[in-house]
């Protein structure tokens, strides 16, 4: 009895870890609309590389004691991982037959401005941030580590298999194999993140006098932001235009809740808010998207309907929870 209930206190506190594990890649590309339903083995595929990804980066800031500015700083390391090296589509100038690179073209970086913004973006907030805030507003801990060693190790390896075997997978499809110099610029971007991560997480926030606006302001006006990002990426033109409508209301959008969220009244709740109206705007962007795997139309809309109910379950849910454990 007195070895049973530990491991059983263990094995419940690492609960809210196996359901980040599996909600950071249902929303990273099953809410996004790119996998349909009829994709859903490919959820056991994508875990390790998105859910590992996201519970590290979740208990190293919470065992650090930093708040979500390290976690989005953190993601978007994560964001630069993925697509520089595991399938490089920062560099790859034909990525998926898209040739997503042309628009807004840098010749020196072999980049394209808005394709770098719009796929980091899509990483830092949806596929890592959102799924964290999410599960945290469930949780009754939403401060603590969650894991021990053994559990932070097995996440860990989870991670590299997943990395390895991304990684594999596009060159098997794609022989393009980004140039050293790119590569190194991936090592320094990823090193620095890390850098200014625990720089801002180790600096103390200050709280400001004045009210937070209301949860409901807070998830709407993430919700008209985010809606704006999306569509922005749909912008004709030579693809400048776009980087810079792009670049635009993400410097708004960090600005206002940096300034909200350092407002006394500024709360737990209003950061499930924020991630809410992040995940709406997956839910209902999922419908004009095309998916990546074969699909009718009739199948694809029904998969986009059922993730987006689930989201807003998901959402109810959490709000309740918050509700009930809400803290500063």
């Amino acid at each position: 009895m007195t070895t049973t209930a530990p491991r059983q206190s263990s094995v419940k506190r690492g609960l809210p870890a196996l359901g980040l594990f599996f909600l950071a890649p249902l929303v990273a590309e099953f809410l996004l609309g790119n996998i349909p339903l009829t994709g859903l083995f490919a959820l056991f595929g994508l875990a390790p590389l998105y859910g590992g990804g996201a519970v590290l980066i979740r208990e190293l800031v919470r065992r650090r004691g930093w708040g979500y500015p390290s976690v989005l700083i953190l993601a978007l390391a994560y964001g630069v991982l993925e697509e520089g090296v595991t399938t490089q589509s920062l560099f790859n100038p034909n990525y998926v037959d898209q040739r997503l690179l042309d628009p807004g073209h840098i010749g020196f970086l072999g980049m394209g401005a808005p394709w770098t913004l719009f796929v980091l973006g899509l990483h830092t907030v949806w596929s890592i941030t959102v799924p964290i805030v999410l599960t945290e507003s469930i949780s009754r801990r939403p401060r603590e580590p969650w894991l021990g060693k053994i559990g932070v190790s097995v996440y860990g390896a989870l991670f590299v298999v997943g990395v390895v075997a991304t990684t594999a997978i596009q060159l098997r499809n794609d022989s393009f194999v980004a140039s050293p110099a790119q590569f190194a610029g991936v090592a320094v971007a990823i090193v620095a993140l890390v850098i200014l991560a625990t720089a801002v997480g180790r600096r103390a926030s200050r709280r400001t006098a004045g009210a937070a606006p209301s949860v409901l302001i807070t998830g709407a006006a993430v919700l008209v932001l985010g809606s704006g990002w999306m569509l922005a990426d749909d912008l004709p033109g030579n693809g400048w235009p776009t980087a810079a409508v792009l670049l635009l209301l993400e410097l708004v959008t960090a600005a206002l809740l940096t300034v909200w969220s350092r407002r006394s009244g500024w709360t737990q709740r209003h950061s499930m808010a924020a991630a809410g109206g992040a995940l709406l705007t997956y839910a209902w962007h999922a419908f004009p998207e095309t998916p990546v795997f074969d699909a009718s139309r009739t199948v694809d809309l029904i998969g986009n309907t059922v993730f987006a109910l689930l989201a807003l379950v998901l959402l109810g849910f959490a709000t309740i929870r918050c509700e009930k454990f809400s803290r500063p």
